[in-house]
């Protein structure tokens, strides 16, 4: 019997089939991220015999919590707001950070890596709305900084990354993901350097997301469902 969450994550990979074919791309230039914070390793479980192997976490204590549980052969993305203090104990669980907001996070993180030899793919998360709430680089702090970040050795940078605002309708996001993928392309020719990637689109708005140029989607609750209890609370 197919379960709830396998049957999710069919019409999610339909629907993301359907967005990149409206782009004219293939289904396979996009890559889906199953945001599994709050919910727990037996659920994600479940979800690798779909199968499914990339996953999204945003709290450092949580993924350290599960990610020991499950298959070794997992890949994980760290999605959330990552402190200074947390990137040596979470550097060997993931291939990827999403979340690199500031010069300062990565100067950290790419002296970390070094000391622990890895090299970490990264994204730049970019406060295109600029939103007082949101962490990320402004469009012009980016700018100014990225010979800088660019010149840290043990960090891939593939692209950027944008979280946008809440919104009723997700075509009201188009702006801010056309916004992005443009300043991804005006870094790209300025530096003289591919960024490939942006990761942008969660559930509510992926399909526009996919249709602006996006390469990793972040998806949760269209998989999962509702969020369950967070599995331990991350220290301050």
């Amino acid at each position: 019997m197919i379960s709830e969450i396998t049957e999710n994550l069919r019409h999610v990979r339909e629907r993301m089939a359907a967005a990149a074919a409206r782009s004219g791309r293939p289904a396979d230039a996009v890559e889906l991220i199953a945001v599994s914070k709050t919910h727990p390793a037996e659920v994600i479980r479940e979800l690798t015999r779909a199968p499914h192997t990339l996953f999204g976490e945003s709290k450092v204590q949580e993924l350290l919590a599960k990610a020991p549980e499950l298959p070794s052969s997992l890949r994980w993305h760290f999605i959330g707001h990552l402190q200074k203090n947390k990137i040596r104990r979470l550097l060997p669980w993931v291939e990827a950070v999403h979340s690199v907001d500031s010069l300062a996070l990565a100067t950290d993180l790419d002296r970390i890596a070094a000391e622990e030899g890895r090299r970490p793919d990264v994204y730049l998360q970019v406060n295109v709305a600029e939103d007082a709430a949101k962490f990320g680089f402004s469009p012009e702090s980016v700018r100014r900084d990225l010979e800088a970040l660019l010149a840290l050795p043990r960090l891939n940078i593939l692209g950027l990354m944008t979280i946008p605002a809440l919104v009723e309708k997700p075509e009201q996001n188009r702006p801010a993901f056309a916004a992005l993928r443009t300043l991804r392309d005006d870094l790209a020719a300025a530096a003289g350097v591919p960024l490939p990637g942006l990761s942008m689109g969660m559930s509510d708005d992926f399909d526009v997301a996919i249709e602006e140029g996006a390469t990793s989607v972040r998806v949760g609750s269209a998989i999962f469902g509702r969020r369950r209890r967070v599995i331990q609370a991350e220290p301050d």
